[in-house]
């Protein structure tokens, strides 16, 4: 017999310990590697009480290295080795001067998103970024920002999640056991 729970997910009640998978999308399932806490939805704040992760945008003071390629206007390429969209800023930490995510302009719809910068490698010979986390088809689904400016802390843990959900249940081959 198997139950269903708000239509997240379903488990077969065999014991404790079974296993559940999650129904409908995974990587909104709130579930294993796609879990996120419920933080508090406003941003992290500077000690001057400013939106701490901003987009470069914003943060004037902050460029990209010279020496460095600048990944703005590459294009983003998903697991699947497709085009997932385009970078179209960096956004920064302001307290501890670091790019967090790339804002990326979602090939097909008319939205940007922001993907994690330590799931993402910067080509500059190619011009491009690449992230082996999720297919370029699933970029459409990433969990958005109320803001066009600031990102919340309830809003990077679902941002996060979505990516590290991504290594298990992005493709079936993924979630099936190794052995």
């Amino acid at each position: 017999m198997t139950t269903s729970i708000n239509s997240v997910v379903t488990y077969a009640p065999v014991s404790a310990g079974a296993p559940v998978d999650p129904t409908g999308d995974p990587l909104l399932s709130n579930m294993g590697p796609a879990a996120y806490a419920d933080r508090a939805d406003h941003p992290d704040l500077t000690a001057h009480g400013e939106a701490k992760i901003v987009p470069m945008r914003v943060a004037q003071n902050f460029y990209v290295e010279p020496r460095d390629p600048d990944p703005r206007g590459m294009a983003m390429l998903g697991l699947d080795e497709r085009v997932a969209g385009r970078v179209v800023d960096l956004w920064v930490d302001r307290s501890e001067p670091q790019v967090r995510y790339f804002e990326v302009e979602v090939a097909g719809a008319e939205r940007t998103v922001l993907v994690p910068f330590a799931v993402c490698r910067v080509d500059g010979r190619r011009g491009t970024v690449r992230t082996k986390s999720i297919l370029a088809a699933q970029f459409a689904n990433v969990p958005g920002t109320a803001s066009a400016e600031q990102v919340t802390l309830l809003e990077e843990d679902k941002i996060m999640a979505y990516f590290a959900g991504g290594y298990l249940y992005a493709t079936a081959d993924r979630a099936r056991p190794f052995v």
